[in-house]
């Protein structure tokens, strides 16, 4: 959702909604990298059963990272997206249910943004490589040394799009991905996978609802399923609410900002491409085996819990002597459509309400004193009451005059600090001190591991000698001047710098709306029609307020109309929503989706016509072509009171959709059949692996060639309910699964299955209630009294707990244990998958015996291997790291060395207890009583109809 301040607002303002993950690592033994064992329990001490993935969210940081080089071809690409999905299914590891959503057409009201942010980012691409290509001929002229530029054409982002070769050839190796695992991993043993590719129309995030929706309104849902949705955009958070399922969970990566990036043209680190002096690159390590491994860490996930937040709002908009009863899923369901006011994907935010200027507060704290008058809530159910609405908008527009002042107040405050903590700076600061990596760390900063190593020493040393350079003294010459005692005069010659200067250049704002007159100026210079036009106002507020319906109905219905856009590029005044009560808030029924070589033509700029047909890139191009003006060369971006322009607003023309697809009726015939295949619209699909308990029905839907839709057996099915047809490119038992991508093996003993399915249908005037299911349990309350304090936690940092459970005792190390474990454990167990394309985890490491048993004479293995699943298909005498942990009395001291010949006695069976237990776990936690330890953890006792987990044997299911 188009607030980027959100998430960080949100997570400051109730702190405890976010949990840091724990992921379990694949262990190493003998050089062999042993995958982890998805099947046994989270070690986040809760359960999840379904798994929904917003691809989107994973393709774009696997094509194009920001923070490591990017992979050579698509075929490192897929292998990446492939490891990413691994480890979110370790950390998460659901147990039902594994929904896979690529967005595919949007509505017509969402191809608005697309179609700014791929001009913008197809200009910037152009900008970028230009800029590149004239500092790397600048390098090479002065003598620098750079690596040979590869040859390669520069991977255009905007591919990232329904309807172009990259996304079909993506579902055919997610289709090829999802059966594998099905075939070698345990963890997937008993899932469903639902796979909705870019051919399904609609957002993945929005198709990932309607699916719960639908789900919902079901009589065998059962109300208690704990979700876990991955993605890391805002109106995640506004979904998951929208829902009103008790157990809801977002995971995402955790925001870290400045990290490290690699320069574009020396691909080494500590510099940026404007920066680089083209020095040689130093060897990294003894052999240069971390040359292509960037410092620091993995990124970190972590969990935000709705359940949390709602507890927290449950507590914020709790109101006494209501004329109404309270409800608090309709005060969550009014918050989130408050928050719409803010920005979204599909209009632009009020000018009055600024997210980094408190304006939800300031909203929830208008709604509070308004509702009193209302006589009611604002929404219901999706839909909303104008009237009510009017109410708090009239409210804001009554202090926007002040809300205008008082943000340009505290610019002009902003700027005096920082004009004057320049200045302090400037006269405190020593001679000369140490930049970038060398310079003086402060201690006690919360730096609880050790200094990190250089990175590339050799530019970061030339930088400081040229910074100690430009610091001293400058040469005298004849046009010097001198202080009386011989000592050079400083204004004589000496040009002050331009981050000295007490003003800063600033965008001109001609709008000024701090100044009397500001709304007459504003629509002048926005609208270009005067304040008194009356009608023209009218206008826009119309569109704004059906825009609001159409939000709201599209996060709680589904899409109402696919044809809808709000036609300005600019929000009108919270003033201006006067007489709002009788607007109409229909939209046209039976729309239809774009097909997405439509959509394509839509969105995407005339640089990026190589992904269409050619007759169709024609029209983006010839001067001739009736949309010619539909594909500027260049545009206008208006920061619109920003300081950035990714914050500004990219004044493209609007596409008429009348328009284009009367232009593009001429060369539909110019389609190839490839073409039109990947023009149509399709749907999404199953799959199952040979141990589901829906295996044997599909099969037999195959046998019987049936072309009627089928209904899912629910108890089949964890429940899960719709309709089944047959798929005319299936995955089918005993038929080799072909791999498309070369680095990876073709599948010749497949045993999934998959078919083609569809939600249940309904009626399109019904209404999905917004209400909490009958026989939900609310989950148990985790504010504790500090957690509303402004200053919990002692006055100390807030930091963010591990686990679900509350009540884990972690285990601190001081530096001494830091530098123990640095002398024991390798580099590269810090680098894995830092970097690294060229291999494709777990693929293949499920089958055979890769694993050789240790010998006698071989020294015992660290206890850090010793939580490993013991392996059914190994012979001869178990390892040492297979045996379970010992345990031992608290007070009997240290726990001496175990024997071989004692260590062969124990048995795999042991290791059905839990791995959390004990002091010889790989976490060295305390002893806890059981009761206690599953009082947090959803357990497969009664009540949970799906399958127990798999037993000991991994590797060998037969």
């Amino acid at each position: 959702m188009g607030v980027p301040a959100f998430f960080r607002w949100l997570s400051r303002k109730y702190p405890s909604i976010i949990v840091n993950s724990v992921e379990e690592k694949p262990k190493e033994c003998n050089g062999i990298k042993i995958p982890v064992d998805t099947s046994k329990p989270n070690p986040n001490e809760v359960e999840f059963d379904n798994l929904y993935l917003d691809m989107n969210g994973i393709i774009h940081p696997c094509t194009h990272p920001e923070d490591k080089p990017a992979p050579k071809n698509e075929d490192e690409m897929m292998v990446a997206i492939f490891e990413y999905i691994d480890r979110l299914f370790n950390i998460v590891r659901p147990r039902r249910l594994l929904y896979m959503a690529i967005d595919g057409v949007a509505p017509r009201a969402k191809m608005n943004q697309q179609r700014s942010r791929r001009f913008r980012a197809s200009k910037e691409g152009v900008e970028g490589a230009e800029e590149k290509q004239r500092i790397r001929q600048e390098i090479l002229t002065k003598g620098g040394f750079l690596p040979p530029e590869e040859v390669k054409e520069r991977f255009d982002s905007n591919c990232i799009t329904p309807g172009t070769e990259f996304m079909d050839n993506l579902a055919k190796c997610l289709r090829y991905y999802v059966a594998d695992r099905l075939n070698n991993d345990p963890g997937w043993k008993n899932l469903t996978v639902i796979l909705s590719d870019a051919s399904a129309p609609g957002e993945g995030e929005h198709k990932i609802m309607d699916y719960i929706r639908r789900q919902r309104a079901q009589p065998n849902h059962d109300p208690n399923t704990h979700h876990c949705l991955c993605g890391a955009d805002a109106d995640l958070i506004m979904l998951g609410l929208a829902t009103h399922e008790p157990n809801f969970t977002i995971i995402r990566e955790e925001f870290k900002p400045n990290k490290p990036k690699p320069c574009g043209l020396c691909n080494q680190f500590g510099h940026e491409v404007k920066d680089c002096q083209g020095l040689p690159r130093e060897k990294q390590g003894e052999h240069d085996q971390f040359a292509d491994c960037p410092p620091g860490s993995e990124q970190e996930f972590i969990f935000i819990r709705l359940s949390v937040l709602r507890e927290y709002l449950e507590k914020e908009l709790t109101m006494a002597s209501l004329p109404f009863t309270f409800d608090i899923e309709r005060s969550v369901d009014d918050w989130v459509f408050m928050c719409f006011f803010v920005g979204n994907d599909f209009l632009p935010h009020l000018p009055s309400l600024e997210i980094r200027e408190g304006a939800i507060d300031r909203l929830v704290g208008i709604y509070k004193n308004v509702v009193h008058k209302t006589g009611g809530y604002l929404t219901e159910s999706g839909y909303v009451n104008l009237q009510r609405v009017q109410m708090i908008m009239l409210a804001v527009g009554e202090v926007e005059d002040s809300i205008f002042k008082k943000r340009k107040d505290d610019e002009e405050n902003f700027r005096r600090r920082q004009k004057e903590k320049r200045k302090r700076m400037k006269r405190d600061q020593p001679s000369f001190i140490p930049g970038g990596q060398f310079s003086p760390q402060a201690l006690g900063r919360g730096n609880r591991s050790s200094p990190q190593a250089i990175s590339n020493p050799r530019q970061t040393a030339y930088e400081m000698r040229m910074q100690d350079k430009h610091n001293s003294t400058p040469s005298s010459s004849p046009n010097t001047s001198f202080t009386s005692d011989g000592t050079p005069s400083p204004a004589g010659g000496i040009k002050r710098k331009a981050e000295d200067s007490d003003s800063e250049p600033e965008p001109e704002d001609n709008i000024r709306l701090w100044e009397s007159g500001w709304k007459q100026r504003y629509y002048k210079n926005k609208f270009d029609v005067d304040v008194s036009d009356e009608k023209f106002r009218r206008k826009v507020v119309q569109s704004y307020v059906e825009g609001l319906c159409w939000v709201l109905r599209y996060y709680y219905q589904g899409c109402a109309s696919w044809k809808w856009y709000y036609p300005f590029h600019y929000a009108p005044f919270a003033s201006d929503f006067e007489g709002i009560a009788d607007l109409p808030s229909d939209f046209e029924k039976g729309t239809k989706p774009f097909r997405p070589l439509e959509q394509l033509m839509g969105v995407f700029p005339a640089a990026s016509g190589n992904f269409l047909p050619p007759t169709w890139r024609k029209l983006m191009t010839d001067p001739e072509s009736s949309i010619i003006d539909f594909y500027p060369e260049d545009f206008a971006i208006d920061l619109n009171g920003k300081k950035f322009a990714w914050q500004g607003v990219a004044l493209l023309p609007f596409v008429d959709e009348r328009r284009l697809r009367a232009a593009l009726e001429e060369v539909y015939p110019d389609l190839t059949p490839d073409e039109n295949r990947r023009n149509s619209l399709g749907g999404d699909v199953l799959f199952v692996g040979k141990h589901h308990l829906l295996c044997d029905f599909v099969l037999e839907l195959y046998k019987s060639s049936s072309t009627e839709p089928m209904d899912i057996p629910p108890e089949l099915c964890h429940g899960i309910q719709g309709k089944l047809t047959l798929n005319e490119n299936a995955v089918l038992p005993d038929q080799t699964v072909e791999s498309p991508v070369p680095l990876l093996r073709d599948l010749t003993q497949n045993s999934a299955i998959s078919i083609n399915f569809k939600d249940p249908q309904f009626q399109e005037d019904f209404v999905f209630k917004a209400v909490v299911l009958p026989g939900a349990k609310k989950p148990a309350p985790v504010l504790k009294p500090g957690d509303w304090e402004k200053t919990n936690n002692n006055g100390r940092p807030w930091r963010p707990q591990l686990g679900f459970n509350r009540d884990r005792r972690p285990v601190h190390l001081d530096q001494s244990a830091f530098r123990t474990l640095g002398h024991a454990m390798s580099r590269e167990r810090g680098q894995s998958g830092s970097g690294v394309y060229s291999n494709a985890a777990p693929l293949g490491a499920y089958q055979g015996n890769p694993y050789r048993p240790l010998l006698g004479g071989q020294p015992q293995i660290p206890k850090l291997l010793s939580n490993l699943r013991p392996q059914e298909s190994w012979r001869g005498p178990t390892p040492l790291f297979q045996q379970p942990p010992q345990r031992y009395e608290r007070n009997s001291g240290a726990a001496p060395l175990i024997s071989w010949n004692r260590m062969l006695q124990s048995q795999g069976a042991a290791f059905q207890q839990n791995q959390y237990q004990g002091v010889g776990g790989p976490m060295n936690y305390p002893h806890r009583p059981d009761d206690r330890m599953d009082r947090g953890r959803q357990g497969y006792g009664p009540g949970r109809p799906y399958p127990l987990p798999p037993p000991a044997g991994r590797y060998n299911w037969n």
